[in-house]
């Protein structure tokens, strides 16, 4: 994995454990010579991330829509900032650049990031792996969420190993960097009958 996208909150939360562990992950980023992609702000676990990539000799990109944020929120002091016309040429930008995804504690626009790129390694859209950081099991109500929505019919339970999960950033580097892509059972329940008699 040369780079890969991290989706992270705009504000830094209540808990010193988000800002501190986000950090760590910039550090182990940067050990494993991996560049960030990212929302392109400066301030946030968003700024914290990046800042402490380029404060140690890493590579950071940042992807942000022009005209939709004040100038104190972009963050200039990147390797590469790169300006889009829209929230979904970002989203498509950030996706095109990375070679793997990890959520970090945020608002909705985290966990709306985070359903996507989901959703589409589950339509076999991208093959890249999606990690999870679970700082102070922050994403623990998202993972009984997912499990429910297994429970309830609505997802293959095969689909979860789309999902790695750790709480330990050299942790999560290391599954991402051994992820193969599983094998999925049918999306659409329904066909189950018809696809067994093919």
């Amino acid at each position: 994995m040369k780079r890969i996208c991290v989706y992270s909150g705009s504000n830094l939360g209540v808990r010193p454990e988000y800002k501190e562990i986000t950090n760590q992950l910039g550090d182990v980023l940067v050990q494993n010579n991996i560049e960030l992609v990212y929302g392109g702000s400066n301030i946030g676990l968003m700024g914290e991330i990046a800042n402490e990539i380029m404060k140690k000799g890493g590579r950071v990109t940042g992807v942000i829509p022009r005209d939709l944020f004040p100038n104190e929120v972009i963050n200039t002091q990147l390797t590469e900032l790169i300006k889009v016309k829209n929230m979904h040429e970002r989203k498509q930008t950030m996706t095109d650049l990375s070679d793997g995804f990890i959520a970090i504690p945020g608002g909705v626009g985290t966990f709306e990031e985070l359903f996507e790129v989901l959703s589409w390694a589950q339509l076999g859209i991208h093959k890249k792996p999606v990690g999870i950081l679970n700082i102070s099991n922050f994403f623990d109500p998202f993972i009984a969420l997912i499990q429910e929505i297994v429970k309830e019919g609505f997802m293959n339970a095969s689909n979860t190993k789309l999902l790695l999960v750790s709480t330990e950033p050299h942790e999560l580097i290391k599954k991402m960097a051994i992820y193969t892509p599983p094998t999925l059972g049918n999306k659409w329940r329904q066909l189950d009958p018809v696809l067994s008699k093919l």
